[in-house]
């Protein structure tokens, strides 16, 4: 059986460059670094996002759902000692579905995991959860271009 480990808020921090207010998700539950991670987020009204979107109905917008799960992948490679704390690029997100309103007072789950990891390109898809109820899932090919270089063709 593979050894999982969990990050704070702090250990987060150290494997990827996203600080306040764009560190989103609050934990990092379990994570095989390599292969998969689960973290959570959990939404309270204090949210800087929900007076505006929208005050008479309060709910996440879907950017912050994607960012969500893009952090939560990211974890899934830079989790990896030799990658931590290094600069990642968005590649594509595709194939992003939206299956419920997140409101204040919802706990988001949300699994990665990463398909393939091959010079510096880090492949995978990530699912959310409310409750058990799919939430929002997509696709991600991320790079970190400081890898990605030492395979550039030299001019």
């Amino acid at each position: 059986m593979e050894n999982t480990i969990c990050f704070d808020s702090m250990g987060i921090q150290e494997c990827q460059r996203n600080r306040y207010p764009l560190l989103l998700i609050d934990k990092v539950v379990e994570a095989i670094p390599g292969k998969m991670a689960h973290a959570v987020k959990n939404f309270s009204y204090n949210e800087w996002f929900f007076p505006a979107h929208f005050d008479d109905e309060p709910n996440v917008p879907g950017f912050i759902q994607t960012e969500c799960l893009a952090q939560t992948f990211l974890m899934t490679f830079l989790s990896m000692d030799a990658y931590k704390g290094k600069k990642t690029a968005f590649v594509s997100q595709n194939d992003v579905f939206f299956k419920r309103k997140i409101v204040p007072g919802d706990r988001l789950d949300i699994y990665a995991e990463l398909e393939s990891f091959k010079r510096g390109i880090a492949k995978g898809h990530v699912k959310s959860f409310v409750d058990g109820e799919p939430a929002c899932s997509a696709r991600y090919v991320i790079a970190i271009p400081d890898v990605l270089d030492l395979y550039k063709p030299k001019a």
